[in-house]
């Protein structure tokens, strides 16, 4: 599995806007220069996570976008989900992936294993933890 600059970007704009809360929007030029982040490839970013209520957009004038949450109710597993889609490390445990095998697979057990640490994982760290300059989340996206 890896993850995209699509899905590490996200998280970095995450972090960004929640370093930087204020109650005001925050342009995305000013998200992107600190980011140095191509402005349009961020927007795409930004749909995807207004679509899924992560965050809050306004256009015009005082325009930008916003968390809607405190840093600590957002988790890694959520934000990845949004920009990368499903994390399962094979396609049979997509969703709608539909398998013939499964019934006498004897890898289908080890899957799911990695599956659940991957979401177990991820879900398990915050924005706020990713916010941290020091201990056990010291991280460089």
């Amino acid at each position: 599995m890896k993850i995209s600059t699509r899905g590490r970007y996200a998280l970095r704009v995450m972090i960004d806007l929640a370093e930087h809360i204020d109650g005001s929007y925050i342009p995305l030029k000013d998200i992107a220069e600190r980011q140095e982040i191509s402005q349009k490839y961020l927007e795409s970013i930004m749909l995807d996570l207004s679509k899924a209520k992560l965050l809050d957009g306004r256009h015009g004038k005082g325009g930008g976008y916003k968390l809607n949450r405190i840093s600590e109710e957002y988790n890694v597993y959520e934000i990845l989900q949004i920009t990368e889609g499903d994390l399962a490390p094979v396609a049979c445990l997509d969703d709608m992936a539909v398998c013939n095998r499964a019934g006498e697979c004897r890898t289908l057990s080890l899957w799911r294993g990695l599956y659940k640490l991957i979401k177990d994982y991820f879900s398990g760290i915050t924005l706020a933890d990713l916010m941290k300059k020091s201990g056990d989340y010291n991280y460089v996206i």
